[in-house]
């Protein structure tokens, strides 16, 4: 950390640099961002942003799920709880004739019901409100090494497994003709999705996580002629608004994740201005 200090320091001569909080928080948007881009392509390839909404409200029973189980960072319990629901909505949706968006639907309302009432009981829901709205300035430097991990992992995993993705994202019987287990590349997709948004749902805000993750890939295939363009923009869009937010919410005193998502926000705008009103 210290080297990163040093560097950014050097680099970057700027008035919020001076803060070590703020160089935790963009080294945090450097490492989150990126993964937050790739992974919204392929929600809004597969359409599945109410799916990946559902993930993201699921975190309030495993928080607590962790309470109840005594735990002082309730991190684990969502993590094991939102990878649970992935997996559990991804067969249900298979193996039921009930529609998609019923069965993502009735799991979304009883893990926030459930969440809400445990940790409602005697009035202590106040003490974990913090998870809606997020806070990326109090990013610890152990909490940035778990997350540099969960990022090399996540990249590992990326390599091996875009193409398969990509051909289930574009028809998923072609996928299976050509061998592809489509099933359990899918089971493993929505349990790396879940794992990356509940691990950066205490930074960012379980309200506005999924937001982070639709709209640079919404504006990138806004602005990108080819498969190979519109993933690289989504990650590029994902990163400048990231540090464009970061450094506004610095300037203005709002909440970092909020300002992030609404730069994302103007963007998707000037994509659609792009598209079909400049041509």
């Amino acid at each position: 950390m210290e080297l990163w200090y040093t560097v950014s320091g050097k680099l970057l001569p700027f008035s919020w640099t001076e803060h070590q909080f703020m160089l935790n928080a963009l080294l945090a948007v450097l490492l989150v961002t990126p993964l937050f881009g790739m992974l919204g392509t392929m929600v809004v390839n597969n359409k599945m942003a109410f799916f990946s909404d559902t993930i993201g409200h699921s975190a309030l029973t495993g928080i607590g799920i962790g309470v109840m189980m005594g735990l002082n960072q309730p991190l684990w319990a969502m993590i094991i709880f939102a990878v649970f629901m992935a997996a559990a909505v991804s067969l249900l949706k298979e193996y039921t004739l009930t529609s998609a968006d019923t069965v993502i639907g009735v799991f979304a309302a009883a893990a926030v019901a459930l969440g809400i009432v445990i940790l409602s009981r005697g009035g202590g829901f106040n003490k974990y409100s913090g998870y809606l709205i997020g806070d990326l300035l109090s990013i610890s430097p152990g909490e940035l090494k778990l997350m540099l991990i969960v990022t090399g992992l996540f990249i590992g995993y990326w390599y091996y497994s875009f193409n398969p993705l990509m051909l289930i994202s574009i028809h998923s019987s072609l996928a299976r003709s050509r061998g592809i287990n489509v099933r359990w590349v899918e089971i493993a997709f929505v349990v790396a999705l879940a794992v990356i948004v509940t691990i950066s749902i205490q930074w960012v805000g379980i309200l506005i996580i999924n937001s982070l993750l639709v709209l640079p890939a919404a504006t990138a295939r806004n602005f990108s002629a080819g498969i190979r363009q519109y993933h690289f923009l989504a990650i590029l869009i994902s990163g400048v608004s990231g540090i464009t937010g970061l450094i506004l919410s610095y300037y203005w005193d709002t909440a970092t994740g909020a300002t992030i998502v609404l730069v994302a926000a103007a963007l998707y705008v000037v994509s659609l201005l792009k598209k079909y009103v400049w041509g």
